[in-house]
């Protein structure tokens, strides 16, 4: 490595992204994901327990005066209000101070506010501490997904990425069985059970927070903002372990880049480099944030009142359905990951999104004729949710990967803000009153509107999807601190890469 001063700061040229790409699949990179991955089956558990529980905590006896209108409409909007601004919030911090941290500071947020959550005795505290619970978990996902992406090797990063978006849903699938067991009176009191449920969030938050004590901060952040001889001392201690494991030595890594460091990023440049420089790639993060949104609130939102309405499931036994349809998109991400790696990104999100679609207008098609029971119902929404699910958790790695390296947390944060409030604020609005009226018509709108919706961000990805697979950050999105020389061609080790912004040199 060698520096040079500049008037702007140091200017450092080094192989330190090239380094991380070329390492092989080794045991430190499960400590990665376990340790950042892990944090979804909390907020899969946390939006299906709260879900669940609605009905037991409006009634006599639950310990807390509220109504299960108040936990399904005020505590979820205030829950999703939540992870909205605490996405944005949070998501400038982890761009100036540093991934560690922020992903550090934010599951402590989640873990104190779902613990006080577990010993609310009054509405309005239940009200407070699920924004704060959402506060917490909006941080989590500009702060993971970025670190997530700058520690992984370029060949895998695509699966990896998926397979923890989609961890989601084990959450899903265990808060689904947890409440069934956690509302069994026979097993704990009306007034207990549900307390349960939050505190083992919280030492399960714990848990994670202990272990990813280990985990170190992103050499490519550190690189940038002064912190070199730091990143240089993790890249090299985390070969030595690679090596030791493999007992043989490393290939050479292949390319380098400038760089002229900087402490900070105006929100004025984070603004132009995504809405001016790169502003297909923002057209494509919207439409796919937006599709999968609908997606998933023309299905999930109103599942429980479908099967009770139109096939009489007594609404004990709408969890086992959830829990089925759980295990479905959790599928999908695992076992189509990979191919967003070897197929590449622009067929597999396109796809994807396109047949997620395609199979949700075909289930509202054999719904409006009468021809699906509970099961086939929910076997249908199984197919739909195992593309869709791939689908939307390469939403969020695609507004990872394609922006540059100091707008990628505000990135991350900004998208996943507009999609979460698009799906959780207006997509209930509008699912709520379709689905409600027991009209068979009006629930298959529903579906229409999220299967278009979906077919529509298909052809925007066919369209504008950027081919990142196997490729570094740096390639696909040149850091707005590189050099001229490297912004005009970074070199990989998969070759020479045209990076920079769409209007003058970026490949799609």
């Amino acid at each position: 490595m060698t520096t040079a001063q500049a008037e702007t700061g140091r200017t450092v040229t080094t192989d330190i992204p090239a380094r991380l790409d070329r390492l092989p699949w080794s045991r430190w990179h499960w400590t990665i994901v376990i340790g950042l991955g892990t944090v979804w089956i909390l907020d899969g558990l946390e939006v299906t327990v709260v879900g669940n529980i609605a009905g037991r905590l409006s009634e006599p006896g639950s310990g807390l005066p509220i109504t299960s209108g108040q936990v399904t409409g005020i505590a979820a909007a205030l829950y999703v209000a939540g992870a909205c601004l605490g996405a944005l919030f949070w998501g400038r911090l982890t761009d100036v101070w540093g991934r560690k941290k922020l992903f550090m500071i934010t599951l402590a947020v989640y873990l104190a506010a779902t613990a006080l959550t577990s010993i609310a005795f009054d509405t309005w505290w239940f009200f407070a501490f699920r924004f704060l619970t959402g506060f917490g978990i909006g941080g989590e996902y500009a702060a993971i997904n970025s670190a997530i992406d700058e520690l992984i090797p370029a060949q895998y990063r695509g699966r990896v990425d998926l397979m923890i978006n989609g961890s989601f849903w084990l959450g899903a699938v265990g808060g689904s069985l947890l409440s069934i067991v956690a509302l069994n009176t026979a097993i704990f009191p009306a007034n207990v059970g549900w307390r349960l449920t939050f505190a083992l969030g919280a030492v399960l938050a714990l848990v994670i927070l202990l272990v990813r004590r280990h985990v170190p901060e992103s050499p490519r952040w550190l690189l940038i903002h002064g912190r070199d001889e730091e990143a240089e001392r993790i890249v090299s201690s985390i070969e030595q372990r690679v090596e030791a494991e493999r007992e043989e030595p490393l290939p050479r890594p292949e390319g380098e880049i400038t760089i002229h460091q900087r402490r900070s990023v105006t929100f004025l440049e984070i603004g132009r480099t995504v809405f001016s420089d790169y502003r297909r790639r923002a057209i494509l993060g919207f439409s796919l944030f937006i599709g999968q949104a609908f997606l998933y609130n023309a299905i999930t939102f109103g599942f429980g009142a479908i099967l009770t309405t139109f096939y009489d499931v007594p609404t004990g036994d709408t969890g086992y359905y959830f829990a089925v349809i759980a295990v479905g998109n959790f599928c999908g991400p695992l076992l189509l990951g990979k191919l967003f790696d070897t197929v590449g990104r622009k067929v597999m999100i396109s796809s994807t999104y396109l047949l997620s679609g395609l199979l949700l207008f075909g289930t509202a098609w054999l719904f409006d004729r009468g021809s699906l029971s509970a099961s086939t119902l929910t076997a249908c929404w199984c197919a739909v949710l195992f593309f869709a699910s791939a689908g939307a958790s390469s939403a969020y790695l695609t507004v990872s990967e394609v922006f540059p390296m100091e707008t990628r947390a505000m990135s991350i944060a900004f998208f996943y803000a507009i999609g979460t409030a698009a799906g959780g604020i207006s997509g209930p609005i509008l699912f709520a009153d379709l689905t409600g009226t027991g009209k068979v018509g009006d629930t298959v709108l529903a579906f229409q509107i999220g299967a278009a919706l979906m077919c529509a961000a298909g052809l925007v990805a066919a369209l504008l999807a950027v081919r990142a697979e196997r490729r570094s950050l740096e390639d696909i999105a040149t850091p707005l601190t590189a050099s001229a020389t490297s912004a005009t061609s970074v070199v990989t080790e998969k070759g020479p890469g045209v990076s920079g912004p769409e209007s003058r040199r970026a490949t799609a």
